[in-house]
Formats: structure tokens, C-alpha cells, sequence
């Protein structure tokens, strides 16, 4: 199993303003909030930064805007439960 969020980085937008997007699109990920300190411990200096942190909290994938189709989604999560020993 994999878990999925959805993590909103923007100050102009509430937890509240990216559940209403969340439901609006039908997304059945949940959406979360994160702190400054890890965004930039994670090196996230752009919207829109896609990462993928395996089970043991090593990031597996990054991806920047525009990227990650549905092919390489599907990729990321399989690699994901193959790591996970699932």
C-alpha cells in the first residue's frame, strides 16, 4: 500500500480553499498542510514539486510542473510498493 497527500505550500490558500478543490476535482487523496522548515529541507522552491518518499523516508522521485504523467505515476507507485516489500 501506498499512501498519497495532496500538500498545499501557498500561504493564499487555506487547508479549507485546497478541500474544496480537492472535492470539487473528485480527488480521493487527502490534502494536508506543511511547514516552511521542511519544504526547505526538502529543497521545494517551486509549485507545483512532485515527491515521492519511499518507506523508509528516502525520496524516490522528483519531479518539477508539468511533469509526471500517468504512465510515470504509475511507475512511481509501483517502485514505491516494490520498495515497501508490498
Amino acid at each position: 500500500r501506498v499512501d498519497f497527500y495532496a500538500i498545499g505550500q501557498s500561504p493564499f490558500e487555506s487547508i479549507e480553499l485546497l478541500e474544496s478543490y480537492r472535492k470539487k476535482e473528485g480527488n480521493p487523496w487527502p490534502v494536508a498542510e506543511i511547514e516552511s522548515s521542511v519544504l526547505k529541507d526538502l529543497q521545494v522552491l517551486l509549485q507545483s514539486t512532485k515527491i515521492a518518499l519511499d518507506h523508509q523516508g528516502i525520496i524516490s522521485y522528483r519531479a518539477g510542473y508539468a511533469r509526471g504523467g500517468p504512465t510515470e505515476w504509475r511507475e512511481v507507485f509501483a517502485d514505491l510498493v516494490e520498495r515497501a516489500g508490498n
